[in-house]
This record gives structure tokens, C-alpha cells and sequence, in this order.
């Protein structure tokens, strides 16, 4: 039970940029079709899938108390940039131009970039960029998940899971998330819990 509440938590802070996306696209009036998300759901599972499989692998290499030690390093780190992180960004808005922000290095920093031709729609080559970028936080997570034990296509499925249901939830998750200012306030929570779930392996 406590493997699944990790797999889980993990899959859930690794989907933050996912919310924060669609609130920014709902505002914009851009559009993600269902074909588009189970397309960005895959590539989030397979990169999710193998960044914890390779993490099994680094743990079966390094031994279970190095790894530990390796996967609360990552898990620590991750937390602490998903802290800092909505303020990173905001110093971004501020300091890019706009064909920075269209950029790759633009779309990593602000998913909601991905339309670069300003259709108010996700083509599939958009699509293939923003699943990559939302997919980036995936890595050091799937990464300390395999190092900790966690089955490698319970953190792929979850992620994809929870990515396609952030996506699709639409306004609905805009209008909640923007009536109660909870963007920055998810991002810190999901930071905290990452930490926590990190310090705990050296316990």
C-alpha cells in the first residue's frame, strides 16, 4: 500500500506542469482534442516508464543503501526546484522575448508555448514538444521511483493517467485552481511531498 501512495504522489508532482498548462490553454481558448492528450498521455508513459526502469536498473547496479541514498538526492532536488519553480517562471515571462518563448528551451519553461502557430489548437507536432516538455519532470522521478523499489509501469500508467485527466479536465480545473489561487500553492505542496518522501528512505 505505501508503494502505491509513492507511486502515486510521485506520478501526481510529476503532473503539476500538466494542470498548469491547461489553466494557461483554458484562459487562451486553446484547444486540446481527446486524440491529442491519449497522444501526450503516451509519450509521458513511455519516457515516465523508462526513466523507472532504468532507475530499477541504477538500484540493482549501486546497491539498496547507495541508491537510496542516490534516490533522496533526486527526490529532495526535484522538490526543492517544484518550490522554486513558479517563481523561476515568472522571472521568465518577465526577461523572454517572444520567439524565445517559443523556442524549445521556451516550451520547457512554459508548456502552454506549445502553440506556436497561435491556431488556439494542438497539432500532433506540437503535441510530440509538449509531451516532451511536461514529460522532463517525469525523469528525476521515474528515476528515484525504480531506485526505491517502485514498479516500473505502476509510475508509466499513473502518470500517463493522471497526465491525460489534467489535460482533459479542461475549465474546469482552470476555474478551481483560479478561484482559489492554488497554482502556487499545489506546486509547494507537491514540493514538500517529494522531499518528505525522500528523506524517508535514509530513515
Amino acid at each position: 500500500m505505501q508503494h502505491l501512495l509513492y507511486a502515486f504522489l510521485i506520478a501526481l508532482t510529476n503532473n503539476f506542469d500538466n494542470i498548469g498548462a491547461r489553466i494557461a490553454y483554458s484562459i487562451q481558448g486553446t484547444k486540446i482534442s481527446t486524440l491529442i492528450n491519449l497522444w501526450i498521455s503516451v509519450i509521458t508513459f513511455v519516457i515516465s516508464l523508462l526513466a523507472a526502469i532504468s532507475g530499477t536498473m541504477i538500484s540493482g547496479s549501486l546497491g539498496k543503501q547507495f541508491s537510496s541514498i542516490t534516490a533522496m538526492v533526486f527526490l529532495v532536488a526535484i522538490g526543492s526546484w517544484m518550490i522554486l519553480d513558479p517563481y523561476l517562471k515568472r522571472w521568465y515571462r518577465a526577461k523572454a522575448d517572444r520567439k524565445d518563448s517559443k523556442s524549445i528551451y521556451g516550451i520547457l519553461l512554459q508548456p502552454e508555448n506549445a502553440d506556436m502557430d497561435d491556431s488556439k489548437h494542438i497539432d500532433f507536432k506540437e503535441a510530440t514538444l509538449l509531451g516532451i516538455a511536461l514529460s522532463i519532470n517525469n525523469v528525476g522521478g521515474g528515476l528515484s521511483a525504480g531506485m526505491i523499489g517502485l514498479n516500473s509501469f505502476l509510475v508509466g500508467f499513473l502518470s500517463a493517467l493522471l497526465s491525460f485527466i489534467a489535460l482533459w479536465a479542461g475549465n474546469y480545473v482552470a476555474e478551481f485552481f483560479i478561484r482559489r489561487n492554488l497554482s502556487y500553492k499545489a506546486s509547494f505542496a507537491g514540493g514538500i511531498a517529494l522531499i518528505a518522501i525522500g528523506i524517508n528512505q535514509i530513515l
